[in-house]
């Protein structure tokens, strides 16, 4: 039973560590200053993208608003673009936030 509870906790920790690696790549590129994973800030929040583009192909679509910015789809307040996040770098992002769901 011990070896079980170890085990589990083992995984958790590993499902874990992933998610709080991309939340530090938010940190690190300062996506932080306008969203929130769980409150509309300036931005939506994380999981609201997340529940918004549930189950759709829009990753993408997503790295591009980022990359290049955008407006209208949230309100009236526009993305400033980001084009020195690196591409690797993006996709684990938007990888995270759309795993929020």
């Amino acid at each position: 039973m011990k070896v079980l509870t170890i085990a589990l906790a083992l995984a958790a920790t590993a499902i874990a560590l992933p998610a709080k690696a991309d939340e530090a790549l938010a940190k690190k590129y300062n996506c932080l200053a306008c969203h929130t994973v769980d409150k509309k800030s300036v931005g939506p929040a994380y999981k609201d993208v997340a529940k918004k583009y549930k189950g759709q192909n829009v990753a993408a679509q997503l790295e591009q608003k980022v990359k290049k910015g955008g407006s209208g789809v949230w309100g009236q307040v526009p993305m400033p673009p980001n084009p020195a996040v690196p591409d690797a770098d993006l996709k684990k992002l938007i990888s995270w936030v759309l795993s929020l769901a």
